[in-house]
């Protein structure tokens, strides 16, 4: 058994003073206002946090998100600022693509484009989301 495994076990033996302590040990701060239950799996997720490092920021920030607007509403994707004059390059079939970001609007093949998503249209055919297709995007 594992040194994790054996902390994770006598955590269910540990009086509620004791759990503050252990608590106050691992974070170095007065334990949350919360009942012993709780506090055992906090102190647990602590602990293999410690092990095993702790969630990526992104996943943080959707628990976050979904915890104050719940789990029904609809994912927040941060969007990219683009400052104009930004140059997105991107190869399809053998086509450089070469687009200018403008104050309002993008420019390529010597017309203004309202989205990124309309040049990614035109240049494929297909429906395309345009910052996925200019690699602003991850494809998560």
């Amino acid at each position: 058994m594992s040194r994790l495994q054996e902390q994770l076990d006598a955590l269910a033996s540990l009086s509620p003073v004791q759990l503050r302590e252990k608590w106050n040990c691992i974070e170095g701060s007065t334990p949350p206002s919360v009942p012993p239950s709780l506090l055992r799996r906090l102190v647990a997720q602590r602990l293999q946090e410690r092990r095993h490092g702790s969630l990526p920021a992104r996943v943080t920030r959707e628990l976050a998100r979904v915890a104050k607007d719940g789990p029904g509403a609809d994912p927040v994707h941060p969007r990219l600022e683009l400052t104009p004059g930004t140059r997105l390059v991107r190869e399809w079939n053998g086509l450089t693509i070469s687009v200018e970001v403008l104050e309002e609007g993008f420019s390529w093949a010597d017309r203004t484009w309202g989205s990124l998503s309309e040049i990614a249209r035109h240049v494929t055919g297909a429906h395309w989301s345009g910052p996925r297709f200019f690699g602003l995007t991850s494809n998560v």
